[in-house]
Formats: C-alpha cells, sequence, structure tokens
C-alpha cells in the first residue's frame, strides 16, 4: 500500500443505490449475479498497511548486517531497544519486551508472573487455540470459562467453576473487542490472582480511554501478519511492574547479564539471570524496524479500522435477523472484525451465502469447520473426547459460537468495499 489509505477517501454509492431486490434479486449461492466478484481484501491476500517508508526501515536493518538485538551497541541504538521505548510510550507503560510472538509473550507473562507449574489458568472458550497452547508453554492447565451472547468472558461463569487452584485468569480481547476489565480485575483482586491480558487481536484498542494490555499485571501482543502492526511473526509484552519484566526478559532469551542493558537506570530486582531457563523468544533486529515504521502510522491505521466498522455498523443495525456483537463501553473495540449472530436463518447457510456474493465470511461455531478459535477443535485439550462431549462442557458458548458470522475487516477496505458487504448482508438476510 503506498499513499493515501483508502479507507480516508469518500465514500462510494450509498447501500440504497445497491439494494439487493433491485440490483441482485437471485442469490448468488442459488445462481444469482454476486454482489462482488473482486477478492474480499485480507492480509493473506496482500492486503497490508505497509509503505514504501516501512520496507526502507527494514533494509536499513538489513543493510547494517547487526541482526541480533543482544550486539555491541547500546541498547536504545538498537532497533529492538528504540522499538521497546517507542511502544513504552504509546502504551503510557514503563516496560515493553519484543519477542517472537504473542505465543511467547502470553508464555511468558505466566511464566514471569511465577505461576506455580501445574496450577489452573482461566481462560475464555472463544479465544485462539494460541491463548491455552501459551498456557501449557508455561506449565500450567487451561480451565475453560463460558462467554456470553457478546463473546466476552462470562463472569458469571467465572465464579461457578472457581476453585482454589485457580491462580491466573488469562482475559482475551477476542476479535478486538475488549473485556469487561473493570469487574474481572475486582475480582482477580477479589482472590488474589493476577489478571493477564491477552491483547494479542486488540493492538492499539481502548476501554475508556485507556490501552487494553495495560488494565492487568502484563498485556500480550502479536505482530503476525493479520494485526494491526505487521512484520510477518513477532509480538511483545507491556507491564509497569519491573519485577516481572526482568524475569521476563532473562526467559526470553538475554542471557551472560544482557538482560541488564533493559535497566540503564539500576539493577533490576532479579539476583542472577541463572536462576532461570533461557528460551529463545527473542525479536530480531529486521522485524523491528519495520515494525518502528509501522509504528509512525498506528494511529492512521486505527483511525481506518474504526471508520470502517462504524460505517458499516450503523448501516446494518436496524436489520432483521441479526444480532450485532456489542461492545462492553462505547467505542471499545478495534474494529478488525464484524461479528453478528444470524437468529433468523441458518448461521452456516448465512456465512455461505456471504461468500458466494464475494465477502469472506465465516460461521465460527461451524461443525464442518476446523476453526481453531472455537475450543471443541482444541483437541490437544481433551484427549479421549468426542464432539458432542467437548461441546457440552461450555453449552452457552457453543450455542453463541454457533450463531456467530465473522467478517474480517481490513484497514485497506475502500469505501466501495464497506457498501458491497452491506449490500451482500442485507440481500442474504432479506431472502428470506
Amino acid at each position: 500500500m503506498t499513499g493515501r489509505p483508502k479507507a480516508l477517501a469518500a465514500r462510494g454509492p450509498s447501500p440504497a443505490q445497491l439494494t439487493p431486490n433491485s440490483a441482485h434479486p437471485q442469490l448468488a449461492i442459488n445462481g444469482g449475479a454476486p454482489v462482488r466478484t473482486e477478492p474480499w481484501p485480507t492480509y493473506d491476500k496482500g492486503a497490508v498497511f505497509v509503505t514504501r517508508s516501512d520496507e526502507e526501515a527494514a533494509l536499513r536493518a538489513v543493510r547494517s548486517h547487526l541482526y541480533f538485538r543482544y550486539d555491541c551497541r547500546p541498547h536504545l541504538e538498537t532497533e529492538c531497544g528504540q522499538l521497546e521505548a517507542e511502544l513504552c510510550e504509546f502504551f503510557g507503560c514503563r516496560h515493553a519486551l519484543a519477542v517472537s510472538s504473542g505465543t511467547a509473550a502470553l508464555a511468558l507473562s505466566i511464566m514471569a508472573a511465577r505461576i506455580p507449574a501445574g496450577s489452573l489458568v482461566a481462560c475464555p472458550g472463544f479465544t485462539f487455540a494460541a491463548t491455552p497452547s501459551a498456557i501449557i508453554l508455561a506449565g500450567c492447565k487451561p480451565l475453560l470459562v463460558e462467554v456470553d451472547e457478546n463473546l466476552h468472558l462470562d463472569l458469571a461463569d467465572l465464579r461457578r467453576r472457581w476453585t482454589p487452584q485457580i491462580r491466573a485468569i488469562v482475559v482475551v480481547h477476542m476479535r478486538g473487542f475488549a473485556a469487561d476489565m473493570a469487574q474481572l480485575a475486582g475480582f482477580a483482586a477479589e482472590h488474589g490472582v493476577p489478571l493477564i491480558e491477552d491483547a494479542v487481536p486488540a493492538l492499539g484498542a481502548e476501554l475508556h480511554g485507556r490501552k487494553l494490555g495495560t488494565f492487568g499485571l502484563a498485556g500480550a501482543f502479536s505482530t503476525q501478519s493479520d494485526k494491526s502492526l505487521n512484520c510477518g511473526e513477532g509480538g511483545f509484552l507491556v507491564t509497569d511492574d519491573s519485577a516481572v519484566f526482568a524475569r521476563a526478559v532473562v526467559l526470553s532469551g538475554a542471557y551472560e547479564g544482557r538482560y541488564l542493558r533493559h535497566f540503564p537506570e539500576g539493577p533490576p530486582p532479579l539476583e542472577t539471570d541463572l536462576d532461570l531457563p533461557l528460551y529463545n523468544f527473542r525479536m530480531d533486529e529486521i522485524r523491528a524496524a519495520l515494525l518502528r515504521g509501522e509504528l509512525t502510522r498506528l494511529k492512521v491505521r486505527l483511525g481506518c479500522f474504526r471508520r470502517n466498522y462504524e460505517y458499516v455498523a450503523a448501516r446494518l443495525a436496524d436489520l432483521p435477523g441479526i444480532a450485532i456483537r456489542q461492545p462492553v463501553a462505547s467505542g471499545a473495540y478495534l474494529g478488525e472484525a464484524f461479528i453478528f449472530r444470524a437468529t433468523a436463518a441458518d448461521p452456516n447457510w448465512f456465512a455461505r451465502a456471504l461468500r458466494a456474493e464475494g465477502i469472506d465470511a465465516r460461521n465460527l461455531g461451524a461443525t464442518d469447520d476446523t476453526n481453531i478459535r472455537v475450543y471443541w477443535n482444541w483437541r490437544f485439550m481433551f484427549p479421549g473426547m468426542e464432539g458432542k462431549e467437548v461441546m457440552d462442557l461450555l453449552p452457552s458458548t457453543t450455542r453463541y459460537l454457533g450463531q456467530a458470522v465473522d467478517i474480517p475487516l481490513s484497514s485497506t477496505l475502500s469505501p466501495a468495499d464497506c457498501d458491497h458487504l452491506i449490500a451482500a448482508v442485507r440481500k442474504v438476510a432479506g431472502s428470506g
């Protein structure tokens, strides 16, 4: 992508000009003409928010021949060191650590919080499989909790399932929507356990003017290709707790005293880096340089997400037969996904009909789909259990995911793309 973002351009045809009953009377799934024929823009098709200046930033690091973050330079002269400082400024936090993935960031947060091996760690049943995987990687056991009709972690169910064996809570801002952090933080404090944020799907989103990822003991983020900052693979964690940060730095791979580079003001609250195991979770200089370039325009990209989401949601809010996912507070979402529950038609058929109209859509809980964002497909967690037996473990989550239709909203969507989405949803919803 170069030049002005498409999402900032003037709007194209209004939804009224794309009325399905007149322009597309027959559904494409039944042989009619589709609303659009161009591929729906997504990251895996190259629809990414990257400019020539970002490319030059990465080339700067390549040409330096210094790819290892702990080389001869002072910490704040490295790309990783500068990225971490810039992330601290963006999030308003004391510490940031660039690592190899969002999964690594989450696992490091749990390990650095000193959660005892074998402990239960609560997390929602609607999340990416990396969340329970990171909990397992940290030596703990995931305890799944129901989500409500808006796919937020259900605090009432967490209360029902509570046991002293739960030693931490991982809350997930899934598909960019903030969880209710005030209630969850209060509950965690009540039980004396740390609250850790899996903010991987919500980089840059806010709740009541505060960045997601800064409410808990630590927040984990990803910079994989479909995230707000994209370097293909990568991630980072943020925290205000210096002891947690110091342990995470050592665990991530800062050996032989290199962790001291992260504390120029004085030694951290850590006796030695030999007390902790060493994992290779470091970020390299090339990825850090690319992210630094993108970070300068992150606010613009976040604005594109928000603008497109609000435009689409406002024009479908009155549509019978769908229930649009609601945030816990006004504006408490990223806007990179549009999710609704199909309440008047089969959700799997609804998603297939949208795909036939040229809109990428997925029924999250489709039983013929191996979507790893739904818990019953995490076979590694349920040895010896099959199908309905697993789905019955979280009946509410199973029901709501079964109704949910998920449409990705790239920040590069044009006004015409957004109008096509609106027309397609109206066309499919009105077919019955």
